[in-house]
């Protein structure tokens, strides 16, 4: 009986191992299907995952399958590895550093005392709220004394969006992107002799053929909208992971970088399962700025944690 118990185990590791392996080369597909694309974004999970097999099989001398599933198991590291390489460099002389900080606070579930705190603590210069509808403006009313500069387009589904700014905003927008009928802000911020050029978005979830293609178009049509001669930034939850061919195709488009570079993974999506927690909301940035400082804020109650960013650009002429 013993023996079998321990056959049908190895048979379960063996079966699950297989299923991460069809799931890795699936994410690898995409770009060829809106189901595939689902498997782009959880590379840790399949990584890990495949360890944990791996080790198991290790240790009862199953060398030949332990070593086929290690196979894929790297094929997902070398996808997440460059996350923790390059990226940081030292701020340019004369420069100063300012602090942006991303929020989706979830339209019906966040607290507002807890975004109160979370941003009185934090402190940023800039402030993207994500999900905001009018309940959630008049929670957070007091955002005029901290940040008296705004442009905020509340909706009472999920894709609400405000901008706040600390320094007075030169110009700003709300702008659709694509055909998903969602809004973006566009903005210019004036900090000391600099303008900084800001863009907030959050496209469609992708959970569903339509969705997916919204977001992908959004996505794509987005270059379009960071081209500027100002630095500037880009924040969202983008409903994407850095591993995914549309967000890869993004950087490439529109000449940004990514602020996680050289700080690894940083979860932030859905932090009430720790077990599928992926890196979905983003700062990206043009070559003129330096990441001084990347992380992850406190717990909102929200579905997702906070990004926050410490960043420096030169102080060149307006």
């Amino acid at each position: 009986m013993k023996e079998e118990t321990q056959g049908y185990v190895i048979s379960c590791l063996i079966a699950g191992g297989g299923v991460v392996c069809l799931a890795t080369v699936f994410g690898f597909l995409g770009r060829f299907s809106w189901i595939l694309d689902l498997f782009s974004h959880f590379r840790v999970q399949y990584f890990l995952g495949l360890i944990i097999i791996v080790a198991v099989l290790l240790a009862i001398r199953r060398r030949k399958t332990a070593a086929i599933l290690l196979v894929f198991a790297c094929l997902n590291l070398t996808v997440v590895l460059p996350l923790y390489f390059g990226g940081k460099e030292t701020p340019p002389a004369g420069s100063f550093t300012m602090r942006a900080m991303l929020l989706n606070v979830c339209t019906r579930r966040g607290d507002a005392e807890r975004v109160q705190r979370v941003i009185f603590d934090t402190d940023p210069d800039i402030l993207v709220l994500e999900e905001i509808s009018s309940q959630w403006m008049a929670d957070l009313a007091w955002l005029t004394n901290t940040h008296p500069y705004s442009v905020v387009q509340p909706r009472e589904d999920n894709f609400g969006i405000g901008l706040f700014s600390k320094t007075p905003l030169v110009e700003s927008e709300i702008v659709y992107i694509g055909a998903a009928g969602v809004p973006s802000i566009i903005a210019t911020v004036s900090i000391a002799e600099t303008n900084l050029r800001v863009v907030a978005t959050h496209p469609l979830p992708p959970g569903n053929l339509y969705c997916s293609r919204q977001r992908n178009e959004q996505l794509d049509q987005l270059a379009d909208y960071t081209q500027s001669s100002l630095p500037l930034i880009l924040l969202g939850d983008l409903n994407v992971t850095p591993w995914n061919y549309n967000f890869r195709r993004l950087l490439k488009r529109a000449k940004l970088s990514d602020s996680a570079k050289g700080r690894g993974v940083q979860p932030t999506w859905p932090n009430f399962n720790p077990l599928l927690l992926i890196p979905i909301d983003h700062c990206l940035h043009s070559s003129e700025i330096v990441i001084v400082d990347r992380k992850i804020g406190a717990d909102v109650a929200s579905d997702h944690y906070p990004v926050i960013v410490d960043f420096a650009i030169d102080r060149v002429k307006k």
